[in-house]
């Protein structure tokens, strides 16, 4: 399997992930790109800000559900391709 569907994988399980974790779980090398490359697939990936235990920020990335007003966007977007 690839790092991108094992990531993907955990995400729809519900698990919660950092970059860091990405990197030392799935040895992804640049986890924001990753996360860019799915969501351009269409996963609706939402990253929250967190601050962790010993105080610094990260962001948390988790699978979510798109919003009424974002499916909207996208079929905008596609129709103003197709005129």
């Amino acid at each position: 399997m690839s790092t991108t569907k094992k990531v993907l994988t955990a995400l729809q399980a519900g698990t919660e992930l950092t970059p860091a974790q990405m990197a030392a779980r799935f040895k992804v090398a640049n986890p924001s790109a990753l996360v860019n490359a799915l969501r351009q697939q269409g996963f609706p990936i939402y990253g929250n800000k967190a601050k962790l235990a010993d105080g610094t920020r990260t962001t948390k990335y988790r699978f979510g559900t798109a919003s009424r007003a974002i499916i909207a966007a996208g079929y905008k977007a596609l129709a103003a391709d197709l005129v």
